[in-house]
């Protein structure tokens, strides 16, 4: 069965085909406006994002992952001004603060990471093509917009991928009390005039000092790398309109071709059934959960744990559950690790039924809940041979091989770790110890091996040494 995804353009689940035939897939997804710490709604689409690309190379596709960074908008501006400081600055930081949870939620990094600010002229020339195809205009306030009747004028049609009917935007109705002068309410800024509220952020262009809209900016990073048309962009559903919609329509009016071909789109994130809110207390970063003792492989593993299109529930409940599934796997794999003794290396073939059953699933527009039975029930099955002694060495690399390979995908697998040699010379003495009856020097260097981390498990070939 070929692998199977959820169209937001077509509102169907279809065979993924790329647009290359030689299986090369051009993947977009719209990055983190680094304007604060990111939540964890920002994450459940990153991590989302991340499974999307880790299965895409499982099936054999060679993807070329672009994610960008929003670093100029509204927001930035004004705590850029608030805090006297620059743009540079004040964005580093939270640039640096989301790689770093991405690689503590165990995310592979993306092959290009462009920035808005260092692709300005892309942008300014997409507003140029625009401008010169009747589709945007300078407005009295200076600033550029599109103009939907305009593009609807070409032959174009607006709101395709979230079913918008343009003729009920109350098309031509001016708004007063809009941030920007333009000539309708459904038009939106492709660059926005400076303002002395700006400060220093603004760049030249053909039409005088500004910056860039949002939704501008995304086009442009991903037409920069990816081309004309492409085929994949994600993102979270609250972006589908206006800013992907948007996306669409300037991308398509700038260049006359197709933009994406398959849109998918994450579902929101609540916690403890509520939608999340400071004033709630149910508001957390990544960073807040790591403080409570949680760990990044738990809230992976509690974030892939649901359909990527169903509303998820983020529970402190459902996290102690990923604490306990993630103990059920690594003591499962720790177990396959000892069995299979000096076998060598070994692929997956001998288990490759899990592994089938595992791509089945996931072919099936990403059925996590289903790829998590799989997993689990392996769980299950290699516990009940290993106790009845009915795996040996080979069957039992084997089968951690299929693992291995299933955890390419997931990301939730826990490396083993040796211990250094001078604990291993502690267990080592210890024995002797136990042996020597002395049972005071044997607890004392339990002891002293727990302040270190470690904890001695005892297994059919011996005691052995185990994190945490």
């Amino acid at each position: 069965m070929p692998l199977h995804l959820h169209n937001t353009l077509s509102r169907k689940v279809e065979p993924f085909e790329p647009l290359n035939p030689d299986g090369s897939v051009g993947m977009y997804c719209c990055g983190p406006t680094v304007h604060d710490f990111a939540h964890i709604g920002n994450f459940r689409t990153f991590v989302f994002a991340d499974l999307v690309r880790r299965y895409l190379e499982f099936r054999g596709y060679d993807v070329n992952h672009v994610m960008n960074i929003t670093d100029v908008e509204d927001k930035i501006i004004r705590r850029v001004r608030e805090q006297n400081t620059t743009l540079a600055e004040y964005t580093a930081k939270y640039e640096d603060a989301f790689f770093a949870d991405l690689k503590v939620l165990n995310c592979t990094d993306a092959h290009h990471i462009p920035k808005a600010t260092d692709h300005i002229p892309e942008m300014i020339e997409i507003i140029r093509k625009l401008m010169e195809r009747g589709i945007a205009y300078q407005a009295a306030d200076q600033s550029i917009y599109f103009s939907i009747e305009n593009y609807q004028g070409c032959g174009c049609q607006y709101g395709r991928l979230g079913k918008l009917n343009f003729e009920e935007m109350r098309q031509g109705e001016r708004v007063s009390d809009d941030e920007y002068e333009k000539e309708s309410v459904a038009d939106f800024a492709l660059w926005k005039a400076r303002v002395e509220e700006d400060g220093e952020v603004y760049w030249p262009s053909p039409w005088g000092e500004g910056r860039p809209g949002w939704h501008i900016e995304c086009s442009a990073m991903s037409m920069k790398i990816l081309g004309t048309s492409f085929d994949l962009h994600l993102g979270g559903e609250d972006l589908a309109f206006p800013h992907h919609e948007d996306e669409i329509a300037q991308s398509e009016g700038a260049t006359g071709k197709p933009f994406v071909k398959h849109w998918l789109h994450g579902a929101h994130l609540l916690v403890e059934g509520k939608k999340m809110s400071k004033s709630l207390g149910n508001f957390f970063t990544l960073r807040d959960l790591i403080e409570k003792g949680y760990d990044g492989r738990e809230v992976r593993q509690l974030m892939i744990s649901a359909h990527y299109r169903e509303t998820f529930n983020f529970t402190m409940a459902g996290l102690d559950g990923a604490h306990t599934a993630m103990a059920r796997i690594d003591e499962c794999v720790a177990k396959l690790r000892d069995a299979k003794a000096d076998a060598g290396d070994a692929t997956a073939d001998a288990a490759s039924e899990v592994i089938e059953k595992f791509t089945a699933a996931l072919d099936d527009d990403l059925n996590v809940s289903s790829a998590w039975g799989v997993v689990f029930d392996w769980v299950r099955d290699c516990n009940r041979r290993l106790a009845e002694n009915q795996m040996d060495a080979t069957t039992a690399a084997a089968e951690l091989a299929a693992w291995e390979r299933i955890d390419t995908v997931l990301g939730v697998g826990k490396a083993e770790e040796e211990a250094p040699k001078e604990l291993t010379a502690l267990l080592e003495e210890r024995a002797e110890a136990r042996k020597a009856k002395d049972f005071a020097r044997a607890d004392a260097i339990r002891d002293e091996l727990a302040k270190e981390g470690w904890t001695i498990e005892d297994t059919p070939k011996g005691a052995r040494l185990k994190r945490g």
